[in-house]
């Protein structure tokens, strides 16, 4: 039986995942999520860790691997750091057994993953950087609206005539949607409509990817927008993507839970390396 803890560093967040395996089985033991808000990253994964070790009852040394993914490379106190990709993965199919895919929509970008029921990484496709189909941009243009984050999607579920942004670029969709507020475009429409464009190109990097049926499972900083959900469903019907959109309420602890487990597998590895090596 060995403990673990995962770390996710993203660029609004910080998550941290505490696991207990033996054998093939994996209890999760504690979690803790914090907003970055400007505050150092690296601190707040220090707080994460002591946190989610006073919540189990358990010490520093009680940690067979201290595991990183993200932006947590640069985490002194880890013991090895893994790609997102891979952390998301292996964390969805935690979460969701039957995902065979997993989209995972953070800060800054948003990415497909087709992955096998072990949640090994068959293909991939990302957005580019600048694209409109972030959480950040999705923050800012609430702020400008005067909407707070967890009114985004109840407001953009009661839309009536929504009306997309075009611009894949993030600057020029929110000149987009300054333009529609000048109109008088209720915000619910705008809302409703920024969720489609960024559903339109979400259901497009699925379909790449190559999976045609099946689960996918939402993760990242907007898994738990509603509003982004119902229209990614949307889209999957209107283009014919016999895909099955499903959130989860620890979908933002992916990451987290991929790195703590992908950390006890290369725990257990390098021990049987060792024992082989002293036989």
């Amino acid at each position: 039986m060995i403990h673990t803890v995962g770390i996710d560093i993203g660029s609004g967040a910080v998550k941290t995942a505490l696991f207990r395996t033996e054998g093939d089985r994996h209890e999760w033991l504690a979690k803790r999520c914090e907003r970055i808000r400007r505050r150092d990253p690296m601190t707040l994964a220090r707080e994460g860790f002591d946190a989610v070790l006073a919540d189990a009852g358990l010490a520093a040394n009680d940690i067979a691997y201290i595991a990183t993914t993200g932006e947590g490379e640069n985490v002194k106190f880890a013991t090895g750091h893994f790609y997102s990709m891979t952390t998301h993965a292996r964390g969805g199919v935690y979460l969701v057994p039957e995902a065979r895919a997993v989209v995972d929509i953070g800060a800054l970008n948003g990415r497909a993953i087709y992955v096998d029921e072990r949640g090994k990484v068959l293909s991939y496709k990302m957005t580019s950087q600048c694209a409109s189909g972030s959480g950040q941009f999705l923050e800012n243009i609430a702020r400008y609206l005067g909407v707070a984050v967890e009114e985004i999607g109840p407001l953009s579920q009661t839309a009536q005539n929504p009306e997309k942004v075009s611009s894949i670029c993030a600057v020029l969709a929110e000149t987009d949607v300054i333009n529609m507020v000048s109109r008088g475009i209720p915000t619910p429409d705008i809302l409703k409509g920024i969720h489609l464009s960024m559903a339109s190109r979400i259901v497009k990097l699925l379909k790449v990817t190559g999976i045609r049926s099946g689960t996918a499972l939402l993760t990242g900083g907007l898994a738990l927008d509603t509003g982004l959900l119902a229209a990614i469903r949307e889209e999957m019907v209107n283009e014919k993507v016999q895909v099955n959109a499903v959130s989860h309420p620890d979908s933002i602890y992916a990451g987290a839970i991929g790195a703590a487990l992908w950390g006890a597998y290369r725990h257990e590895k390098l021990a049987e390396l060792q024992r082989r090596a002293a036989a």
